[in-house]
C-alpha cells in the first residue's frame, strides 16, 4: 500500500471528469517508468533492457515483434542452464518491437489510420514457472485502476470461452479471478480461439489469454463493441497464460511449467491516459509532427483521415513520423536497409517514407534524416543507443535516400519504356511492377499512383499472388534451415529428462586436446554411457536398427553447433563390438543436453558403453578457421578503427565467413594492412589462452567486444598472447592490444598452426556492412602465388600497351587479353587487396586499349575516305565496297565521308573471307525526309538474307551473298528512287 501511494504521488494525477489525468502534460517517459517501477516494487520483478529488434538466433522472425521473443528459449526449455536467463523467474521490461513483413505486417496500413505502427513499444511482465493467473490479473488490475487511475467503468475483460473441436473447456479460473476483483459479470466476455487463445507458432507453447479493453466514450455498456474493430473500444493489455504445448500433429499437451506473458502497447496506453483517440496526438509523436512541419514547410497536421484528407497530406505526416522512428531504432540496432530478409523490409520502409516526404510533403533531400535527433530526444533515455548513434543513423538514411531518388528516376524511365512498347495497353504488366517493387524498392502504393497518373490499372490480384509466392519461398527456406539444424529436444522431453534427474551433458571433453612437440594435435579419447535416446519427439530406452534418433550421453567430446562454428563429425563404437560404426550426422544442444543425431546401424540401448571418435581432420580445420576468425576480427578493428563491429560469422572446415559493420568500405590499402597485422600475429606463433570466468568479471575487460548473445555464466574467454588472469588485473589495458573474445568454440593452442590467413572476397551486404570470405593454410598460400602470377601478367600487358600497337588486329588482340585477364582476376582466389588493385589497373588498361583501337580505326577510315573522295567527287549518292575486316571501321568510314561531303548519302559494303558482308550507311541531313537510312539498309540486307537497324540518318546491318554487284545495284536503285 505504501508503495502504491508513493507511486501515485510521483505520477501526480488528479480527477478530471470521467477520467483521471496527470497534472500538466503527461510524458510518455513517466508512464513507461511507472510500469517498470510498479513491477519492480510489486513482486520483485527484475527489470531487463529491451533486446535488439533483430531476433537473437531465431530464423523464424524478421524482427522482434513481441516482448516475449527474447524469452523463447525459456518457453521452449532450450535455455542454457548456465546462463543468466535460466535463472529468470519474474521480469519486466519495455521492448522495442517492429511489425513489418512476415506474419505480423502493419506496413501498408500505417498512415491510413491513427493506430497502426511499424515500430511500437511493448510493456510487459513475465513469470517463468512462478506466479500464474491470479497474481497476474490482480497486478494488472491494480496498475490500471489504482496507479494509472483508469476508471473501472471504462474497462471490459475478455477470457477464453473454450473450443469443443480442440477439446478445450472455458477458462473459468480466469473468469472467477476477475469476478473476485470486482469486474461486473456483464463486462466479462467469453471469446473463442481466434481472440483469446495465444499460440507462438504452428507448434510450441500456447495457452488461453485474457484481455483488458477500454471504452473511450464511457457512460454506457459497450460490451457489444468489444473485439468488433471499433475505434472507440480498444484492447489495452493482453495477459497470456502458457499452459499447453502444441505438438506437430496438432494435439495439445499440458506444459510441465506454467508461464505468464503479458503485453501492453505504450502508444495505446498513452492515448487512454491523455484522453486522446489518436496515437499521433501523444507526446511520442507530436514533437515529430512539429519537426515535419518545420522541416518541410507543409501545411500543419490536422489529423484527417480518408477522403477528408485531401491530397493525403495528413497520411504523409503519419507515414513519415512512424517510419522515421522505425528507421532510427533499427539502424541503432545495426539493422540497415538492404536487399534481402529483414534488411529488405527496412529498405521498403525507408523508401515509403522518402516517397511521402518528397512527393506529398514536398520536403527537400535530407529532410528525413533531419528528424532523427527529435526521435532520439523522445526515446533516447529509454533506449540510449539512439543518442549514441544519431550521426550514424542520419548518414545511413541520407545515403539510402539519395540512392532511392536515383532509382525513382530509373523506375520512371522503365515505366515510360514499357508503355512505349505497348501504347494501347489498359493494364500495366504485373511482372514489371513486381520488379520495380522487389528489385528497385518501389513502394506498391507509389507504383499504383504513378500508373493512375497515366490512366493505367494494375492487376492487384496477380501482384498479391507474386507476393504470396515470395512469402512461400521464404517460409520453405526457413523450414529447410530448421531441418539443417538437426534434432532438437521438445519442451516435454526436456522437462521429462529433468524430472528423471538425468544430468545435462558434460561436453568439456571437446576441449581435451594438446599440442605435441612434433606440432601435431592429440585429441584425448572419450568414453561415454548412453543416458537416453530420442525418437519421434519421445524419449526411448532403446532404438532398433535403421532408425533416425538422437543419442544423449553422460559426456561427449563432440562439439555441438554454436558460436558460429559448425558441429563435429565422427562416429561411435560400442565397447566390445568394434566392427559396427555409429556415424554421427549432426550435433545440437538443447537445454544443456547434447543430442547426437544418427541413423542406427544396429540396435542401441540406454546404458550402452561407447567409445567416441571425432573426425580429427575436420575438427582441426574448424579450430584453425575459428582462431583465424578472432585474428581477423582484431585486425579489422585495429586498422579500420571505431565503428567496426562484428555482425556475424560462420566457421566450417572449408570456409570462413565474417560480416562486420564499417563506417566506409575498406580500401585495398586498408585490406593490405589488415593482411600485414594478421601475418604478424601468425608469424609470432602466439599462445592462445582460454579460461572460464564469471560473466561480470569478463564484461569489465578492456578491449573485449560483446555481441548480442545470451552468454553462459561463467563464460569462456579466448585471448591471444595475453593470459586471461592478466586481463583481469586492475586497470589492465592488455586486452586493447590483442584479440580477446567471449567464445565457446574450439581453438588452436598457438597461432602458428594457421600458417596463413587470407581475405579472398569482400562484398557489401548492405550499406555499412561488409561480407568477407577468407581461407587459411596451404590454400591461402596457393592463392597468394596465383595473385602474384596474375599481377605479373597485368604488368606485361601494361608494358605492351605503352609500346603501342601497329595494327588494328594487334590492338584488338590486346584488348581481348585484357578482357580475359579481367575475368581471371574477378574469379580466381587471390588476396582481395591485390584483386581490387588489379581490377583498377585493368579497368584503366581496358579504357586505354579501346582508345588505341579507336585511334587506329579513325586513322584507317581516314585513309579509305581519301580514296573514296577521289573516286566519287561531287556525287550526291555513293554506293561502293571497301576492304576492311572491321564493321566499326566501315561505319567510321561512312561517317567521315559524309562529314567531308555533307550533301552526300553513302552506303558502303565490305566482303569478308567467311562470306559475310558488312553494310553501313548514312543519309544526308537534307534527304532524311525522303530517304530513311534504316529502311535503305533493311531493304538491301534483306536481299542478302540478313537484317539491319538504325535511325532515319544512320544504319548498319549485314548478310551473306555471292553476288555483291547485284547488291550494289539494289542499293543504288533503292536510294535513287527516293532521292
Amino acid at each position: 500500500g505504501r508503495w502504491r501511494r508513493q507511486e501515485r504521488c510521483s505520477l501526480g494525477y488528479r480527477s478530471c471528469g470521467a477520467v483521471k489525468c496527470f497534472f500538466g502534460r503527461l510524458h510518455s517517459a513517466r508512464v513507461r517508468e511507472a510500469f517498470l517501477r510498479f513491477f519492480e516494487g510489486r513482486g520483485g520483478h527484475m527489470r531487463l533492457p529491451s533486446s535488439s529488434v533483430r531476433p537473437r538466433g531465431d530464423r523464424s522472425l524478421l524482427f522482434v515483434n513481441a516482448g516475449m521473443n527474447q524469452f523463447k528459449p525459456i518457453f521452449l526449455g532450450t535455455v542454457d542452464p548456465r546462463s543468466e536467463m535460466a535463472r529468470y523467474r519474474r521480469v519486466v521490461n519495455s521492448q522495442k518491437c517492429v511489425r513489418a513483413g512476415g506474419k505480423h505486417n502493419d506496413l501498408e496500413d500505417v498512415g491510413r489510420d491513427v493506430y497502426h505502427h511499424t515500430f511500437f513499444e511493448m510493456l510487459g511482465n513475465w513469470s517463468f514457472g512462478d506466479y500464474f493467473k491470479e497474481e497476474a490479473c490482480t497486478m494488472a488490475w491494480e496498475l490500471l485502476t489504482q496507479v494509472y487511475g483508469i476508471p473501472r467503468d471504462r474497462l471490459y475483460v475478455t477470457y477464453f470461452g473454450g473450443d469443443l473441436s480442440q477439446e478445450l473447456g472455458a477458462d473459468d479460473e480466469s473468469r472467477e479471478i476477475w469476478l473476485s476483483l470486482g469486474v461486473p459479470a456483464n463486462r466479462l466476455l467469453p471469446f473463442g480461439m481466434k481472440e483469446n487463445f495465444w499460440e507462438m507458432g504452428e507448434t510450441g507453447p500456447c495457452g488461453p489469454c485474457t484481455e483488458i479493453h477500454y471504452d473511450h466514450v464511457g457512460g454506457r455498456n459497450a460490451s457489444a463493441l468489444v473485439n468488433q474493430h471499433s475505434p472507440d473500444v480498444v484492447e489495452v493489455w493482453n495477459l497470456v497464460f502458457m499452459q499447453y504445448n502444441r505438438n506437430k500433429d496438432g494435439s495439445l499437451l499440458p506444459l510441465p511449467q506454467h508461464h505468464v506473458d503479458t503485453g501492453m502497447g505504450l502508444e495505446r496506453l498513452l492515448t487512454i491516459l491523455e484522453g486522446k483517440h489518436s496515437n499521433y496526438d501523444t507526446d511520442l509523436f507530436s514533437p515529430i509532427l512539429t519537426a515535419i512541419q518545420q522541416g518541410s514547410g507543409a501545411p500543419a497536421y490536422r489529423g484527417l483521415l480518408g477522403k477528408a484528407d485531401t491530397g493525403h497530406l495528413d497520411m504523409a505526416y503519419r507515414v513519415v513520423a512512424d517510419h522515421v522512428r522505425t528507421l532510427a531504432v533499427c539502424i541503432a540496432d545495426d539493422v540497415y536497409p538492404g536487399m534481402s530478409g529483414t534488411e529488405l523490409v527496412l529498405r521498403r520502409i525507408l523508401r515509403r517514407a522518402v516517397r511521402f516526404a518528397a512527393e506529398v510533403l514536398q520536403a527537400p533531400p535530407g529532410f528525413l534524416a533531419s528528424l532523427v535527433p527529435t526521435v532520439a530526444g523522445i526515446l533516447g533515455d529509454a533506449y540510449p543507443e539512439l543518442k549514441r548513434n544519431t550521426e550514424r543513423i542520419m548518414n545511413i538514411i541520407n545515403e539510402n535516400e539519395a540512392a532511392f531518388l536515383s532509382s525513382l528516376q530509373h523506375g520512371r524511365r522503365i515505366i515510360d519504356r514499357t508503355l512505349q512498347q505497348a501504347p494501347h495497353a489498359q493494364e500495366f504488366p504485373v511482372d514489371v511492377a513486381w520488379s520495380l517493387y522487389r528489385n528497385l524498392g518501389f513502394p506498391l502504393d507509389l507504383i499504383t499512383l504513378m500508373l493512375e497518373e497515366k490512366g493505367l490499372g494494375l492487376n492487384s490480384a496477380a501482384l498479391d499472388q507474386l507476393a504470396e509466392e515470395e512469402a512461400q519461398k521464404q517460409t520453405e527456406k526457413q523450414q529447410e534451415e530448421s531441418k539443417d539444424r538437426g534434432l532438437l529436444l521438445d519442451v516435454h522431453s526436456l522437462a521429462e529428462l529433468q524430472r528423471r534427474n538425468i544430468p545435462t551433458t558434460n561436453d568439456s571433453p571437446k576441449y581435451a586436446y594438446t599440442l605435441g612437440t612434433d606440432g601435431r594435435y592429440v585429441f584425448s579419447p572419450c568414453q561415454a554411457t548412453v543416458l537416453m535416446l530420442y525418437k519421434d519427439q519421445l524419449l526411448q530406452s532403446e532404438v532398433p536398427e535403421g532408425q533416425r534418433c538422437g543419442v544423449i550421453l553422460d559426456q561427449t567430446s563432440f562439439f555441438s553447433e554454436e558460436g558460429g562454428q559448425c558441429h563435429d563429425q565422427g562416429y561411435f563404437i560400442r565397447i566390445g563390438q568394434q566392427d559396427i560404426l555409429f556415424p554421427v550426422e549432426s550435433v545440437q544442444k538443447s537445454g544443456g543436453y547434447v543430442v547426437h543425431e544418427m541413423v542406427t546401424p544396429a540396435p542401441l540401448h540406454v546404458g550402452d558403453q561407447l567409445q567416441l571418435f571425432i573426425d580429427e581432420e575436420q575438427r582441426l580445420a574448424c579450430m584453425v578457421k575459428h582462431t583465424a576468425t578472432h585474428l581477423l576480427n582484431f585486425a579489422l578493428r585495429k586498422v579500420l578503427g571505431e565503428g567496426t563491429e562484428q555482425r556475424g560469422s560462420h566457421v566450417s572446415a572449408t570456409r570462413l565467413r565474417f560480416d562486420c559493420s564499417v563506417r566506409a568500405p575498406p580500401s585495398p590499402q586498408q585490406l593490405r594492412e589488415v593482411d600485414r597485422v594478421i601475418q604478424e600475429m601468425i608469424g609470432k606463433d602466439e599462445m592462445v589462452h582460454t579460461a572460464e570466468i564469471p560473466l561480470r568479471l569478463a564484461s569489465g575487460v578492456q578491449g573485449l567486444r560483446m555481441i548480442d548473445e545470451a552468454y553462459p555464466d561463467p563464460v569462456r574467454v579466448v585471448s591471444v598472447s595475453v593470459p586471461v588472469s592478466s586481463l583481469l588485473e586492475a586497470d589492465s589495458e592488455a586486452g586493447t592490444r590483442t584479440s580477446v573474445e567471449l567464445c565457446c568454440g574450439t581453438h588452436l593452442l598457438r597461432t602458428g598452426t594457421i600458417q596463413d590467413l587470407l581475405i579472398i572476397s569482400r562484398r557489401q551486404l548492405m550499406k555499412g556492412v561488409s561480407h568477407l570470405l577468407a581461407i587459411t593454410g596451404e590454400e591461402a598460400k596457393q592463392a597468394r602465388e596465383m595473385g602474384q602470377s596474375l599481377a605479373a601478367e597485368v604488368e606485361s600487358i601494361l608494358e605492351r600497351l605503352k609500346m603501342g600497337s601497329s595494327s588494328h588486329t594487334d590492338a584488338h588482340r590486346l584488348s581481348k587479353e585484357v578482357g580475359l585477364l579481367t575475368d581471371a582476376v574477378n574469379t580466381i582466389p587471390m588476396p582481395q587487396w591485390l584483386r581490387e588493385e588489379l581490377q583498377g589497373t585493368l579497368k584503366s588498361l581496358h579504357r586505354s586499349a579501346n582508345t588505341a583501337i579507336r585511334k587506329l580505326e579513325i586513322s584507317q577510315a581516314a585513309q579509305i575516305v581519301q580514296s573514296l573522295l577521289h573516286k566519287h567527287s561531287n556525287k550526291t549518292l555513293v554506293v561502293d565496297t571497301v576492304l576492311t575486316d572491321s564493321a566499326s571501321i566501315l561505319m567510321k568510314t561512312v561517317n567521315q565521308l559524309c562529314s567531308k561531303a555533307p550533301g552526300t548519302s553513302v552506303m558502303l559494303f565490305s566482303q569478308q573471307d567467311s562470306g559475310k558482308v558488312f553494310c553501313a550507311c548514312q543519309v544526308a541531313k537534307t534527304s532524311t525526309e525522303v530517304l530513311s537510312a534504316a529502311d535503305w539498309a533493311l531493304a538491301v540486307c534483306a536481299e542478302m538474307g540478313g537484317n539491319a537497324g538504325g535511325s532515319s540518318m544512320v544504319a548498319r546491318g549485314g548478310g551473306r551473298t555471292t553476288d555483291l554487284d547485284a547488291v550494289l545495284t539494289t542499293a543504288s536503285t533503292f536510294a535513287s528512287s527516293k532521292l
